[in-house]
């Protein structure tokens, strides 16, 4: 029987020595594991196609299966993934801060890793890559725990990137798999070992982590993203952004759901709209507005708390930006929202009232992404405002500690006014 236990306190023992490797060990590490999971591709491959077949035979929901796959597409944008964070500076011992307290006193506040990273995730494998290669460049060592649907592919990825790893100097346990879901509920009661829990699943998933342990958690609970659609809009480069954010890759948690068009232009602009996503088959569920100028399925108040993951779009028509600001911060989950406008003013008063971690002017929600973003890639995204906030890479993996320097100084010279401060910095 597995000692979930003693798993995390081997990950924390390893912490102390991966918080010391200098970059060149850490990006050495990287390449191998780059190297490594190419010369493995195919045996990878097979084993992902094992997990594929297994899904389709249980008849596991298609947003999930689409995340399951991964194929030479998904290892080419996970390599270059790599490439990216090997280019990034290292985030560890930087100096933030160097104040001069008094002669001879001296703090210094520089970044650190968080230690132990546990993260939880459905489907995707290349997840589990992404993960763990942000944590050793952030000198994290990481706990991961897969769905059941991708764990032999989950398995040979490990497998793959801990024996690269290794190779390259990095300290046994730096990365643990867990494959028993058992191993879930074990896992969030190890707050003496584990530093952060990055849960990535269904809102119910992530309501039960926060609710069951006491150990810090970061990420977000739904995706559901909207589209503002503003009378001052061009129509073609909305119809393009709506059909990019929503079909690209409907599974993912930065695809719009809800479209909200502003009523002034809604006669012109939704049959642009409908002929758009009919060309690339997604289902309009519109208001009783919508439904009297297009023709479409019906919307209910429900929809428009719904992530879909799927070729399903809501769409409700507002009078004023006002009312398209309150329904977001309202329905939404604080993810990524989007308006589309020419007005300058109407951007800027957008951006400034919706309170998601991503809020965009005239472009794709699904540039929601660390890799997007050129941060190599990302651990999740969260929609917190405490310790990181929107797609996670390397800075939200770090952490700092204040280091002081003194020459015998005590506290009770500058209690009883012998010594004072004089804060100076450099």
């Amino acid at each position: 029987m597995i000692n979930y236990n003693e798993l995390a306190r081997c990950a924390k023992t390893a912490s102390f020595k991966m918080a010391t490797l200098n970059e060149d060990i850490r990006n050495n590490a990287l390449q191998a594991i780059a190297k490594a999971l190419q010369d493995n591709r195919e045996a990878i491959f097979r084993e992902n196609a094992e997990d594929m077949s297994k899904a389709e035979a249980e008849h596991l929901a298609l947003p999930i299966i689409n995340r399951l796959k991964f194929d030479e597409h998904k290892l080419q944008d996970i390599l270059s993934g790599i490439e990216s964070l090997l280019t990034l500076p290292d985030p560890l011992f930087k100096k933030l801060l160097e104040r001069e307290l008094d002669e001879g006193l001296t703090l210094v506040k520089t970044t650190c890793p968080i230690g132990v990273i546990g993260v939880i995730f459905e489907s995707r494998p290349d997840a589990l890559i992404q993960i763990s290669t942000l944590c050793i460049k952030s000198g994290n060592c990481s706990i991961l725990k897969g769905g059941s649907e991708a764990v032999r592919t989950n398995k040979i990825l490990f497998e793959t990137i801990k024996a690269a790893g290794l190779s390259a100097g990095l300290p046994e346990n730096f990365i643990t798999l867990v494959e028993t879901r058992a191993g879930i509920d074990e896992l969030i009661k190890c707050h003496e070992s584990i530093d952060l829990l990055i849960p990535r699943g269904s809102n119910a998933f992530v309501q039960y982590i926060m609710a069951n342990s006491k150990i810090p958690v970061m990420g977000h609970a739904d995706g559901i993203c909207h589209i503002y659609v503003d009378k001052a809009a061009d129509f073609e480069k909305a119809a393009s952004i709506i059909a990019d954010a929503k079909a690209q890759y409907v599974a993912a948690c930065n695809t719009v759901e809800t479209l909200l068009v502003h009523q002034q232009i809604a006669k012109e602009f939704l049959p642009v709209l409908q002929k758009a996503l009919k060309a690339k088959q997604v289902l309009i569920k519109g208001c009783k507005d919508t439904q009297k100028i297009i023709a479409c399925e019906p919307a209910d108040e429900e929809d428009f708390k719904t992530e879909y993951l799927d070729y399903i779009i809501s769409v409700k028509l507002v009078n004023t930006i006002e009312e398209a600001i309150e329904h977001i911060n309202r329905y939404g989950s604080h993810h990524t929202d989007c308006i589309i406008t020419e007005d300058a003013a109407a951007a800027e008063q957008f951006m400034s009232f919706v309170d998601s971690a991503g809020v965009y002017q005239n472009c794709s929600t699904r540039f929601a992404d660390g890799f997007r973003y050129g941060f190599g890639a990302e651990v999740g995204i969260s929609t917190s405002k405490l310790h990181a906030r929107g797609p996670v890479g390397l800075e939200g993996l770090v952490t700092y500690k204040y280091k002081l320097f003194g020459n015998g100084h005590i506290v009770s010279d500058y209690a009883e006014g012998k010594k004072s401060f004089h804060f100076k910095d450099k």
